[in-house]
């Protein structure tokens, strides 16, 4: 009987924790029972259904805190773990992962994984900041094995006692590098595009005030992704003037193609654990200029592959935008740079082999069946 492996994440929609998990997917289903478990709609759920995963939608596990939905949650996933009697429970994102560690733990799973896609407690400050650690230190010992998805991430962890270094393992995300030849699908106007949900800590409003101050430069710039904060975005834009530079295209099924057709890449954002944005569109040959936090400087090495500036700073982003758009030159060097580190370091087999790895180790620890390498 093959091991019986849960993947649970909150939502169904697009998202990198939905990414990272929907890569996971193929893989596995040859040594292992894999089941999907998400509230909603979504590319979860289809990728789920396209790689022969049974998907099991949740009804109360939703993102807004609640006391007494979230109640509600952690007993929808305790029945869910009793009855099914899964090997291993391999939470991801934030309220999942906080009800699902709870309730795997109760439900006595051998095996509890969780993986930081970037702490809670870096994105915020104050009371709220101070709640999320608290949090993370309380669960810290429902978890069998952290992952987390940078060094920074591990060592912020470390230093703020969410994680321990016995239980604490770093795999970095990894992407399809591809071999296509992208130079032909560029658009003729320069185009930039970032990519990422509209809510903090992503940070498109510093990304429209530099853009400000480029008026003379001939660009377009796409912004794709959803959120809470889209109006504010849209109030900026009028603001400030750049309804004939900018479009807000929503959430996208095609983000591959749009990468192919852009000059520049730029994520403005105020805090991250190792975006797949900025993987993604290292793979589609991009130059990346990105706000210099988390594990982003271990995907962009200042000056080779990219160019990272600090967080929150509309001058030094629109600055460093501007030097590409003047230096095509410059911007395709980059941009190749970034395609070849993606291919050597950040590919998705490596991936994928250090999660089985994983599995494999977790198993063999608790003295458990587990399938041959």
């Amino acid at each position: 009987m093959r091991p019986r492996i849960l993947f649970l994440v909150t939502l169904a929609e697009t998202g990198g924790a939905q990414t990272y998990v929907a890569s996971l997917l193929g893989p596995l289903g040859k040594d292992f029972d894999v089941v999907v478990a998400a509230h909603g709609e979504g590319p979860l759920r289809d990728r789920a259904q396209s790689a022969g995963v049974r998907f099991i939608p949740l009804t109360h596990v939703r993102r807004p805190l609640s006391v007494w939905r979230d109640a509600l949650g952690l007993l929808e996933l305790l029945r869910l773990l009793r009855r099914e009697r899964h090997t291993i429970v391999h939470v991801n994102s934030a309220k999942a992962s906080a009800l699902g560690r709870v309730a795997a733990w109760l439900a006595g799973v051998p095996i509890r994984i969780y993986t930081v896609h970037g702490w809670a407690f870096l994105a915020h400050e104050g009371l709220a900041a101070a709640g999320y650690r608290w949090v993370e230190r309380t669960l810290r010992p429902l978890a069998t094995v952290t992952v987390c998805v940078s060094e920074n991430e591990r060592n912020a962890g470390l230093a703020a006692r969410t994680c321990d270094s016995r239980t604490t393992v770093v795999i970095h995300n990894g992407v399809d590098p591809g071999d296509a030849d992208f130079g032909a699908e560029r658009s003729r106007q320069p185009r930039l595009v970032m990519v990422g949900r509209l809510q903090a800590p992503k940070d498109p409003i510093t990304l429209l005030r530099a853009l400000a101050k480029l008026r003379e430069k001939d660009f377009e710039a796409l912004l794709v992704g959803d959120g809470p904060d889209r109006p504010a975005v849209e109030e900026e834009i009028r603001r400030l003037g750049l309804g004939s530079a900018v479009r807000l295209l929503g959430e996208r099924s095609d983000v591959a193609g749009l990468l192919r057709t852009a000059h520049i890449f730029v994520l403005s954002t105020r805090s991250e654990g190792l975006p797949l944005s900025i993987l993604e569109a290292m793979a589609a040959r991009l130059p990346v200029i990105a706000s210099s936090v988390g594990g982003v400087h271990e995907l962009v090495d200042h000056g080779e592959t990219g160019i990272l500036v600090p967080p929150g700073d509309a001058d030094a982003l629109g600055a460093e935008i501007e030097r590409l758009l003047d230096d095509p030159s410059l911007a395709r060097l980059l941009g190749e740079a970034a395609g070849m580190r993606v291919a050597e370091h950040f590919g998705i087999a490596t991936f994928q082999r250090a999660h089985l790895d994983l599995y494999r180790r977790a198993l063999a620890t608790r003295g458990l069946p587990r399938p041959s390498p």
